[in-house]
């Protein structure tokens, strides 16, 4: 792993925010400099482009752990989750947790005629009950790094008759997850699958469940390039009919950096960032705070806040603030050091 992410990574600043955007791979940036260069030069492919955005969604189906067929590619989180609310009838009860990240919960508020109900994260699974029409929750939580009890829900879904919905923007890439056991899942690619920003895919039943296209253009066609006039007579037999149209620079991205994802491998990935998280945990516990508990490597740190993420900048340290609570997050181009250089540059709680 290290031999490949020394051709990958040269980085200028120690980068400790990949829950708000990861760090391109050196083969993304040449992909995408080419396809940049090919549009301005009039040298553009872009048949050569789609059949990347395949390349990817195939990659996308090997990491998550589901046939590529069941896969949907688009654009952001929300639009595939306001697919997911269109489905619902009205007056339906869709459970989520307190303080999820909007992009997932918002489109059930906009419907205006479904009955949203935020649970704390730990009471979710027991939130579900016979009027439960949908559950909606991240995998690992945005603000703060904690993980979902996603069996616990799935078998209260089960028993309710009701689905799931599960946000893994913040966790593949590093969390061995599988799809396949959820009716839907939702991803934005340009965290920890270190792609470009632009590309987010969406995973479904094979039968597509209850979901009906929101806005199905002429990529949901069964062979797009030759019936891209008039009305989708023939539409995809598969999740492709659920495709928006993406944005192809990103699609091209994402495709060589699913690659890297998945020549370093998930399980191997998630050892290296949970053995420094744990360090950063244990540093920051030793300075006299109480980051949050958990295994993810998102670690939030209360005590510490958006001053402090401001003046780590301005030593070369990145890192965020959400809720109030520096937030640290660390992946597979961070070392030990890079987590030593973020504690020393910490203040001893009480003294800052």
């Amino acid at each position: 792993m290290e031999s490949t992410l020394r051709t990958e990574y040269s980085l200028a600043t120690v980068y400790l925010n990949t829950a708000s955007h990861g760090v391109l791979p050196a083969r993304t940036a040449r992909a995408l400099r080419e396809a940049v260069d090919a549009m301005a030069t009039g040298r553009t492919d872009q048949v050569a482009g789609f059949a990347k955005v395949e390349e990817a969604r195939r990659a996308y189906g090997r990491i998550a752990g589901i046939d590529p067929g069941r896969v949907a590619v688009g654009s952001s989180v929300a639009a595939h989750a306001g697919t997911v609310a269109r489905s619902l009838r009205p007056g339906a009860e869709v459970v989520c947790a307190r303080d999820e990240f909007s992009s997932l919960v918002n489109p059930f508020h906009a419907r205006g005629d479904l009955t949203v109900r935020e649970v704390p994260l730990e009471k979710l699974a027991e939130a579900v009950g016979a009027g439960t029409a949908l559950v909606a929750v991240s995998a690992v939580q945005s603000l703060d790094g904690r993980m979902a009890d996603l069996r616990a829900v799935r078998e209260a879904a089960r028993d309710h008759g009701a689905r799931v919905l599960v946000d893994s923007t913040q966790a593949l890439g590093w969390l061995p997850l599988s799809a396949a056991g959820f009716d839907y899942t939702v991803c934005d690619t340009y965290k920890w699958l270190l792609g470009p920003r632009g590309v987010s895919f969406l995973t479904l039943p094979a039968d597509g469940g209850d979901l009906v296209p929101a806005g199905p253009g002429w990529l949901s066609a069964r062979d797009p390039w030759a019936t891209c006039y008039g009305a989708v007579r023939d539409p995809a037999p598969d999740a492709r009919r659920f495709d928006d149209s993406f944005a192809l620079l990103p699609g091209i991205g994402t495709a060589a950096s699913l690659a890297l994802v998945e020549e370093v491998g998930t399980e191997a990935i998630a050892a290296h960032d949970e053995a420094l998280a744990r360090r950063f945990r244990a540093g920051v516990a030793r300075l006299g705070y109480e980051p949050v508990a958990g295994r993810s490597p998102i670690v939030s740190v209360p005590g510490l806040g958006a001053a402090t993420a401001d003046a780590l900048a301005e030593r070369g340290v990145r890192v965020s603030a959400r809720g109030g609570r520096l937030r640290a997050s660390f992946h597979l181009y961070n070392t030990e050091a890079d987590v030593d250089r973020l504690l020393e540059a910490l203040p001893v709680a009480g003294r800052g």
